[in-house]
């Protein structure tokens, strides 16, 4: 019967099974003269393997790193061995069913952290089989999925959009050009126009994951050309405030399904989520307030750039303002609203701060630990409004016609927001390279494997 390396130890402690079978990749072999301990890796975990002779294969050449091998053999504790338990393999146990080439250009079973990140990215077929670099996926899945089922329990529907646009959401800045037939598309940098053409077609609650697409020339540990974005979509709004109590509930779940279900890879990283009622408790800062805040935060600091005053919410920005949110509230999630209309697109619904002149908006960021994982708001519903502002940004109603159409026929207030999958798994971790959270990374040089 065959198991998994993880079942190993129940295998051995059951009276009437003594003889199982495992399969798996050769993680480590040790040569001790007289006795072989092979361990052997395969998803569930690892385990240690005993041979009394030097393993070899049907051709008498040894055990290779990273072959793939089927064995059986009697389960025995031992609490020193991975896992406490391991395998006694009996002569004819052993079947190599893919022999590895010897000399592996990396290291699989290494610590990444003596790795570089071009190394790992250079040998992304085999960096990938390395354990830990693997439980930043399993935790990646976790967080997809436990997105996706939150939104569900609040009466969110899943879509699926079209990744190949005529135009971009906020012009043609920032797009990769496509060659589609006789003409010109472009890849998609939001599937916000689908959303809301859904919300407006009466499921009012939407999602997405998929993928996204900037043609930003960033070089940083904080950006990808191509990345996975968790977008929401939601009718029948007032502001901005009712996304961010969306968006707290929504992370409070993914914190607590991380916690969960990936204990163990949390442990190898010597990460933690925060609690729920952390998130639950994040403060929500107008844009002003969290300048304020952040160049207060600069000026008592011990950083290189402490005491030159900061004229935006930039990354330093976000670090100071992150700081100051776990000391003050116990949370490392703040959400920072009410942006001025010049740092947010022409759609983004203004907010009248009491001047009678609607200078600001009905948006905001998510930032955590440090960085920006999300950037969401209301969006501009009505018809005649959304034709006034198209001047002031020095756009044109024909470039528009589909979104017109949407709102010219009825579209409820509505608004919506995307976290990034990457940068949010990033900071769950503590990875110093958004890239390391990306299974194959796109930017200015990489298109390979």
């Amino acid at each position: 019967m065959r198991l998994l390396a993880a079942d190993t130890a129940a295998a051995a402690r059951e009276k009437l099974q003594t003889e199982i079978e495992l399969a798996g990749w050769v993680h480590r072999i040790r040569d001790m003269g007289g006795v072989s301990f092979v361990i052997l890796r395969d998803r569930s975990g690892l385990v240690q393997l005993v041979f009394d002779e030097k393993p070899v294969d049907s051709s008498g050449l040894p055990l290779t790193l990273e072959s793939v091998i089927r064995v059986r053999g009697e389960a025995a504790l031992n609490e020193k061995a991975p896992g406490g338990a391991e395998l006694r393999i009996a002569s004819g146990g052993l079947e190599v069913i893919s022999r590895a080439a010897p000399e592996l250009p990396f290291q699989v079973n290494g610590d990444p952290s003596k790795i570089g990140i071009e190394a790992i990215l250079d040998n992304r077929t085999l960096s990938l089989r390395n354990p830990k670099i693997r439980s930043i996926f399993r935790i990646q899945a976790t967080i997809i999925e436990a997105f996706s089922a939150y939104l569900r329990s609040q009466g969110f529907t899943e879509i699926k959009t079209s990744k190949l646009v005529g135009s971009g959401t906020e012009g043609g800045t920032n797009l990769f050009e496509v060659e589609y037939f006789d003409r010109k598309v472009f890849l998609a940098q939001s599937p916000q126009f689908y959303k809301e053409v859904m919300v407006a077609s009466g499921l009012e609650r939407v999602f997405e994951v998929a993928p996204a697409y900037r043609a930003e020339k960033h070089d940083t540990p904080r950006h990808l050309n191509e990345y996975v974005s968790l977008d929401v979509e939601m009718g029948f709004i007032d502001s901005e405030l009712d996304l961010i109590e969306l968006e707290k509930g929504l992370l409070a779940h993914i914190f607590e399904e991380v916690a969960r279900k990936n204990a163990t890879d949390l442990e190898v990283w010597e990460a933690a989520v925060p609690n729920a009622a952390s998130a639950g408790a994040s403060p929500v800062v107008p844009y002003e307030e969290a300048l304020k805040i952040a160049n207060e935060e600069n000026a008592k600091g011990k950083r290189p750039s402490a005491g030159a005053r900061l004229f935006d919410i930039n990354p330093e920005a976000e670090r100071l303002i992150c700081d100051w949110s776990l000391r003050e509230h116990g949370s490392a999630l703040v959400f920072v609203n009410e942006f001025p209309r010049r740092y947010r697109p022409f759609y983004t619904y203004p907010k009248d701060l009491g001047d009678g002149q609607a200078t600001s908006t009905m948006s905001f960021d998510a930032l955590f630990r440090g960085l920006e994982i999300t950037t969401g708001g209301r969006r501009q519903h009505d018809y005649d409004a959304f034709l006034e502002a198209l001047p002031k940004f020095g756009l044109k109603a024909e470039h528009f016609e589909g979104y017109l159409n949407l709102l010219k026929y009825g579209c409820p207030p509505h608004g919506g927001f995307a976290v990034g999958c990457e940068r949010l798994t990033q900071k769950i971790l503590g990875l110093a390279n958004v890239k390391e959270a990306s299974l194959f990374p796109r930017d200015r040089k990489r298109v390979d494997p």
